[in-house]
């Protein structure tokens, strides 16, 4: 499957996220994906594994595995970098970790602008300004979204970015950077789960011709192992998705990534698991029918697990409410 933008692009609906990819592991991880067929990595600033995803990467181009042409590789702009004069001095660091000249897409992180840190202080600089302070904590910026903006739009006229979006923003944000922008943004990616089902966002960027990636699309899964949600919370047990897993002969995970694909919308699980790789890149071979389709749609809850204005307090000493 393969995910249309409005400005010609096509992007592969299932990526390889490289969140939560132990830098030791990336490249091996990464050259794996695309040996079995995967040709879109997910990357950003912080998740701190880029210069290994680059080298994965690089060893399965100069392999012959795949070409730079078949590859769709976004990244994104991380919060202390939205300053128009830091906008393409952090791409291009992205674009010498990846070892690439441009981007399929860049993508604004969260619309939170946060007080910079030079390159040679820390890289990435994560979420707060100063880890050794006595009480570490986030300090914010005032940049207009509609300035950041500027500066990725002429990314794209550069020629060092193909398309550009944003992440974690609602359709509030949306509606303000359209009536501003000079290139309209491509891509929303956030949050999109069985749980966390978004109708309204959805339709809204169909509305307005902006594709969808949807990230944690197996749920509670990335965030059990650092205490964001409870194993009890875990989509893979739903009767409805295991039913449909046995009827279709296909695993829960499968059920879960397909129903995302199924509803026009690209998915980026991670895993380092060689069979959960493949298996991850298989939802594209198959499909559900209209009842399961709308079973499953109807477990959301609203229930969302990357929430800065819940983890920003609790790890970084910062109330950052993002959603309300």
């Amino acid at each position: 499957m393969q995910i249309s933008l409005s400005n010609g692009s096509r992007m592969p609906g299932v990526g390889l996220g490289c969140w939560k990819i132990p830098r030791p592991n990336a490249a091996e991880v990464v050259e794996s994906g695309l040996t079995m067929g995967y040709r879109h990595l997910d990357c950003a600033c912080d998740y701190g594994n880029e210069a290994e995803v680059g080298a994965g990467l690089k060893r399965a181009l100069d392999a012959g595995i795949c070409t730079r042409d078949d590859v769709w590789v976004t990244s994104k702009l991380w919060n202390t970098y939205h300053a128009p004069e830091h906008v393409r001095p952090a791409l291009e660091r992205s674009l010498r970790d990846l070892q690439l000249d441009h981007l399929d897409l860049y993508l604004i992180h969260f619309p939170i602008a946060q007080k910079f840190v030079p390159f040679e202080t820390r890289y990435p600089p994560g979420w707060v300004y100063d880890p050794d302070a006595a009480e570490p904590h986030m300090e914010f910026a005032r940049v207009p979204i509609a300035e950041t903006w500027g500066a990725m739009e002429d990314l794209v006229e550069s020629g060092l970015v193909r398309s550009i979006g944003v992440c974690n923003f609602g359709v509030s944000l949306m509606r303000d950077l359209l009536n501003t922008c000079r290139l309209r943004p491509q891509m929303l990616q956030v949050e999109l789960h069985p749980y966390l089902s978004q109708e309204k966002l959805l339709r809204y960027c169909r509305s307005e011709e902006i594709a969808v990636t949807g990230f944690s699309p197996l749920g509670a899964l990335s965030y059990v192992p650092i205490g964001m949600a409870e194993a009890s919370d875990s989509l893979l047990d739903e009767p409805v998705i295991v039913q449909a897993a046995e009827r279709n002969q296909r695993t829960p995970a499968q059920i879960v990534l397909r129903w995302g694909l199924q509803r026009g919308y690209a998915v980026v699980p991670k895993t380092t698991d060689p069979v959960h790789l493949q298996e991850n890149l298989a939802a594209d071979e198959f499909e559900l029918s209209e009842e399961e389709m709308q079973q499953i749609t109807a477990l959301d809850r609203g229930r969302r697990y990357n929430d800065p204005g819940e983890f920003c307090e609790t790890a970084f000493g910062t109330f950052c409410p993002i959603y309300e």
